[in-house]
């Protein structure tokens, strides 16, 4: 008897036990889930931010980057093979119209321009003495023309005096044959003469043309170096600000190579570039807003590049205000391509509220409450949202991100 009385005990015990145990547990769920819904059913107000719905324009954007480039920039080059003998200017410096930046040594070039000069001259020199020995040329062939012409006349005279001398006995007739021979073989030679004067006087005369033309070749090969040795003094053409130049005194530049750079900074234009992605919707005349810290710009694309490299889309952009204080060489921005607009419609300005979806919650504030509305959203940008349906006009919209408190139709606003 006394085992089974044990036995009993210790099986109540044991369920005593577990049944505490359950109860605190459920005790302390109850507590947590309270509190919890406590903590989350109210939010202070001072981590809250608002935006009242009003009506207004809302461009669709699509997101891109630009750099500000000075709308005029003159890149000087070398025009010769030289080294940099002086650098007269630094980087960041402001240059009026003529002023020298760097100093090119033209010593080899120089020296090759005199000697194009004296072959100019040589070359003009064999002209000359061509001319001469071509005149020379023609008058020993005219001249034998004109010999040749009076040989004729005096055969012609000789067969008439044969033929006379014959009539009266005292020539005869193979002295007459004789003259009428000689007379042809002279008309026949001053034909070839005159045929080879004729040849000769078109073939030195494109002799002539040839080393005339050589001449002018010469002559304008010369112009051009001069011109380079007049361009090797490297100075600006305009007003403007020196971005960039060459400081490597002594060292060698090829022609054509880079030497400076000067920028007009009072007036500046965008370049542009976004993901292929949107390669159909960059269109020449599209509006552009810049966004530099907290001031927007505004301009418009003027030209879309044709090629697409590395999976990026060039455009440059002129601005509605080139000449903003704001605006500074190679400067970084944001560019919104402005692709849609919508006019006099409900909108609330942008913020972490809003998710990107079609349908979703916000919540409206009204006094010390927040209520959950669900809304219908349309074009949006960086500033401000369309509002389709769910909200009117003076709505005050909770901007900040309320997302752990979605599974409840109202929030308590604590002063």
């Amino acid at each position: 008897m006394d085992r089974e009385v044990q036995a009993e005990y210790r099986t109540r015990q044991r369920n005593r036990r577990w049944l505490v145990a359950s109860g605190l547990l459920l005790a302390l769920i109850a507590g947590i889930y309270g509190v919890r819904s406590t903590l989350e059913s109210s939010i202070e107000g001072s981590r809250i931010r608002t935006a009242p719905v009003s009506v207004g324009d809302v461009e669709n954007t699509l997101t891109a980057t630009g750099e500000v480039i000075p709308a005029y920039e003159q890149i000087m080059t070398s025009p010769i093979r030289a080294s940099i003998k002086r650098v007269l200017l630094t980087t960041g410096t402001p240059v009026e119209p003529g002023k020298a930046i760097l100093e090119l040594d033209k010593s080899l070039t120089q020296i090759e321009y005199e000697k194009m000069q004296d072959q100019l001259e040589l070359k003009r020199n064999g002209i000359d003495q061509l001319r001469m020995k071509l005149n020379k040329n023609l008058y020993d062939a005219e001249i034998s023309d004109k010999i040749k012409s009076l040989n004729i006349n005096k055969l012609r005279a000789d067969i008439e005096d044969s033929r006379r001398l014959q009539k009266v006995g005292g020539g005869t007739r193979e002295d007459i044959t004789r003259a009428e021979n000689a007379l042809k073989i002279a008309e026949l030679e001053k034909q070839q003469l005159e045929n080879d004067l004729t040849y000769n006087r078109q073939s030195m005369g494109a002799s002539l043309r040839e080393t005339e033309l050589g001449a002018q070749i010469e002559s304008k090969n010369l112009k051009e170096l001069e011109h380079k040795l007049k361009r090797a003094d490297i100075v600006a053409d305009r007003k403007g600000v020196l971005t960039w130049v060459n400081e490597n005194i002594g060292s060698s530049v090829n022609e054509g190579e880079m030497l400076a750079k000067v920028a007009d900074l009072g007036s500046f234009r965008v370049d542009g570039s976004c993901s292929d992605i949107y390669a159909d919707q960059v269109k020449v005349g599209l509006p552009v807003i810049l966004k530099i810290n907290d001031t927007t710009l505004r301009g418009q694309i003027t030209q879309v590049k044709p090629a697409i490299s590395n999976g990026i889309v060039k455009f440059v952009i002129q601005l509605d205000n080139a000449q903003s204080t704001l605006l500074r060489p190679n400067m970084k921005v944001d560019v919104f391509v402005v692709t849609d607009r919508s006019t006099q419609t409900l909108r609330v300005a942008n913020g972490p509220a809003f998710t990107g979806k079609r349908k979703q919650y916000v919540y409206v504030r009204e006094g010390n409450k927040a209520y959950r509305r669900e809304v219908e959203i349309g074009r949006s940008n960086f500033d401000f949202v369309e509002i389709k349906s769910g909200l009117k006009e003076g709505d005050r919209v909770i901007l900040t991100d309320l997302n752990q408190y979605q599974h409840l139709e109202e929030i308590s606003i604590k002063p």
